[in-house]
């Protein structure tokens, strides 16, 4: 009997916390790859803080920016400014959570 209500309690737990919603999800960046400029788009679940942030493939963070979502699709431009032609990892930070993908500057 111990065990069952183990196993149930560790099922609901595990299931519990497959089941979590994300804040923020379809991250795409559009053109990809870009010469000069990118946007990049995502949908949000809410109102928030979230901090935008591109790292080069050795993991230094090369630019950052603190955005405000609305609830719904988002979107803001990226520009290359200074940047080398290579691949990039852009990333949304929310207070929950992180989303990263790549993008590559021609």
């Amino acid at each position: 009997m111990v065990k069952k209500i183990l196993f149930l309690f560790i099922f609901l737990v595990t299931l519990s916390s497959f089941s979590q919603e994300k804040s923020i999800d379809k991250l795409v960046a559009s053109p990809n790859p870009f010469i000069n400029n990118t946007t990049i788009y995502f949908n949000a679940k809410k109102e928030q803080s979230i901090i935008f942030t591109v790292r080069n493939v050795l993991g230094k963070t090369v630019f950052s920016k603190e955005i405000t979502t609305n609830k719904g699709h988002n979107s803001f431009p990226f520009e290359r400014q200074n940047l080398k032609t290579g691949m990039y990892i852009y990333a949304i930070q929310s207070k929950d959570e992180i989303i990263s993908k790549r993008f590559v500057i021609r």
